[in-house]
């Protein structure tokens, strides 16, 4: 399937996620001066673990990060595509329970990270662990499981298909996502999945920019969320490159009074990611913030959060997932592409093509139920 924009489109923003994700699985953790001292500068592609011990070294193991790898957040991802394939329908909080949870607790497959065929739930980590909890041992209402976890970037992190689906209707994405997030957020956290999701749809339209996506996030977000958004967006303001803005810390300054994690990134408070309206997960505006200063181009925008360190897998994926959006699978270097799905052992391109084919199923579904509706009302005007 290579024959329309969509499905380019598609390619473009699941490649994108997952290589930015594969090289931000790296450097995650760590600060960025500990990530140039580590690997003797910027990291512009694909580079070993940060230990070289890393089945035992602590707080790495048992995690094999780095070498190419995709993490959880590709894993989720590609989930996400199959439950949209097997609804053939957009998504509500229901399908995560009906459908995710058992892909993630009942079906075992290859995990780069433990090198080993695994379930998916067995790598995830707490906070995603928890949809399975609530939603399958505790038999929580899916529309409110996500209350009382920790918030994070847990659902933004794979809401991009959402995103794919609604393709060019960002408010369609915005509520689908908020639905869909319900089962596994709350607070800020499910607020990030529905702006994130609502940047790939507005990627995708015809045409698009980075200034389309940027101001469909500020339009859409809310609360500290929005609040973080236009902080991080206004000090790119005075930032010609990505290697300034890791370097001078003025996009971790400007985001730093909405985030709960704090300075310490390994060791959180006790206020660390608990529910507000005050607060903002850091990862989405910081990736915001990188693909404003790339101007939208998905080297630099996902080499900044990569170098940016922190939760730099989530923030490269999806900063990668919208630059590979805008740009379509050509904006995604495609030597990349291949080494990353080659040492992930994971057909990167497959799911786009597939996700794609959903989409356009699904929104035939749509025009002909808002035919109906709307041949329906014209009638009560009469």
């Amino acid at each position: 399937m290579t024959d329309n924009a969509l499905v380019d489109r598609a390619v473009g923003c699941l490649t994108g996620a997952a290589v930015g994700d594969a090289l931000g699985g790296a450097t995650e953790g760590w600060s960025p001066q500990q990530i140039r001292q580590r690997w003797g500068g910027w990291v512009e592609g694909i580079v070993p673990p940060y230990f070289e011990d890393w089945k035992t070294a602590r707080p790495i193991a048992p995690y094999h990060k780095g070498d190419g790898h995709v993490t959880d957040d590709t894993l989720m991802t590609h989930l996400l595509v199959e439950v949209y394939e097997q609804a053939r329908s957009h998504l509500s909080a229901y399908d995560v329970a009906e459908r995710l949870v058992p892909l993630m607790i009942g079906r075992e497959t290859w995990i780069p990270e433990l090198e080993a065929r695994a379930l998916p739930l067995q790598r995830v980590f707490l906070a995603e662990k928890y949809i399975a909890l609530r939603l399958h041992w505790g038999h929580a209402d899916p529309r409110e499981a996500g209350v009382g976890n920790a918030v994070n970037c847990g659902a933004a992190m794979y809401i991009a298909p959402v995103g794919i689906v609604n393709a060019a209707d960002p408010d369609g994405a915005y509520a689908e996502a908020i639905d869909v997030a319900g089962a596994h957020q709350s607070s800020y956290g499910r607020e990030a999945a529905g702006v994130m999701a609502a940047c790939v749809a507005a990627a995708a339209a015809p045409r698009a920019t980075i200034d389309d996506v940027l101001s469909t996030a500020s339009r859409l977000a809310k609360d500290g969320t929005r609040a973080a958004i236009d902080a991080v967006l206004e000090a790119t303001a005075s930032i010609g490159h990505w290697t300034e803005a890791v370097e001078s810390g003025k996009l971790r300054r400007a985001v730093a009074p909405y985030d709960t994690v704090g300075e310490d990134y390994r060791d959180q408070g006790l206020g660390a990611r608990r529910p507000s309206r005050l607060h903002a997960i850091e990862e989405l505006p910081i990736a915001l913030a990188m693909l404003a200063i790339a101007g939208g181009d998905w080297r630099d925008a996902v080499l900044g959060g990569v170098n940016y360190g922190r939760d730099s897998d989530s923030i490269a994926t999806m900063a990668g997932a919208i630059a590979g959006t805008l740009g379509g699978r050509s904006a995604v270097p495609a030597d990349l592409c291949d080494a990353v799905a080659s040492a992930s052992r994971t057909d990167l391109v497959a799911p786009g093509e597939r996700l794609a084919a959903v989409a356009m199923e699904i929104r035939a579904a749509d025009r002909a139920r808002t035919a109906a509706a709307d041949a329906a009302f014209e009638e009560l005007m009469h």
